[in-house]
C-alpha cells in the first residue's frame, strides 16, 4: 500500500515538471517616474503615463511564454523609489532590464529627436544597447552613472524613447500605433529577433 502513494507522487511530479519550465527567465520593464513624479511634461502629455502605457504593451505583446516572463516594476500610477526599483529587480535576477523614459530638451531646442540609450560600464549592457540600436532611430549610446544602471546587477539599459517637446517624437510615442510599434521592437529584442 505504501508503494501506491509514492508511485502516484512520482507520476504527478514527472507530469507536472514536464509542463513547468525549470529555468524560466525574467525580463524586467521599468516604466520611469510615476505617482507625483510626472517626468517630462508637454501640454497634457507626461512621461510617467507614456512609459507605463508602453511597458504594459510590451508585457501584453510578449504574451504567455514558456521560457520567460515579462515583469513590470510598476503596473499602475505609483512611484517606487529608485532603491525600491533596484531591490525588486535584483531579487528577480532577470536576464535583462529596460528602463523606459521620454526625453525633453530646452524649449528653444525642439529639433532634437530620436532615441538615446544609457548603459552601465558592462559588456552585457552594451550588447543590449547594440540590439536596440538596430531597431530604433538612435541619436547616441552613452555610459552614465545613473542609479538604475549602477545598482542593478542584471544587464540594464535606460532608453529615452524620444523627445516629448519634438512634435514628431511626441506624436509617435503618444499614439496607439507608435506605442504598439515600440513595444513590438522590444519584444523582438527579447525574443532575439
Amino acid at each position: 500500500m505504501k508503494g501506491i502513494p509514492l508511485l502516484a507522487l512520482s507520476i504527478f511530479s514527472t507530469v507536472f515538471l514536464s509542463f513547468t519550465p525549470l529555468s524560466k527567465k525574467y525580463i524586467v520593464i521599468d516604466a520611469g517616474h510615476g505617482g507625483d513624479d510626472y517626468g517630462a511634461v508637454y501640454g497634457s502629455f507626461n512621461e510617467k503615463d507614456i512609459t507605463l502605457s508602453i511597458a504594459k504593451e510590451i508585457q501584453k505583446l510578449s504574451g504567455k511564454q514558456e521560457l520567460y516572463e515579462v515583469i513590470l516594476v510598476r503596473n499602475e500610477d505609483t512611484y517606487p523609489s529608485l532603491s525600491e526599483r533596484t531591490d525588486q529587480i535584483n531579487k528577480l535576477n532577470p536576464e535583462m532590464v529596460f528602463s523606459l523614459h521620454v526625453n525633453t530638451s530646452s524649449q528653444k531646442e525642439t529639433s532634437k529627436h530620436g532615441t538615446e540609450i544609457y548603459v552601465q560600464n558592462a559588456e552585457d549592457s552594451k550588447k543590449l544597447a547594440g540590439k536596440i540600436y538596430k531597431k530604433f532611430d538612435v541619436r547616441k549610446i552613452e555610459e552614465r552613472n545613473l542609479h538604475i544602471l549602477r545598482e542593478t546587477k542584471a544587464p540594464t539599459v535606460l532608453v529615452e524613447l524620444g523627445f516629448i517637446n519634438n512634435s514628431t517624437d511626441r506624436n509617435y510615442v503618444t499614439s496607439e500605433k507608435g506605442q504598439k510599434e515600440i513595444a513590438q521592437k522590444f519584444v523582438d529584442i527579447i525574443n532575439g529577433n
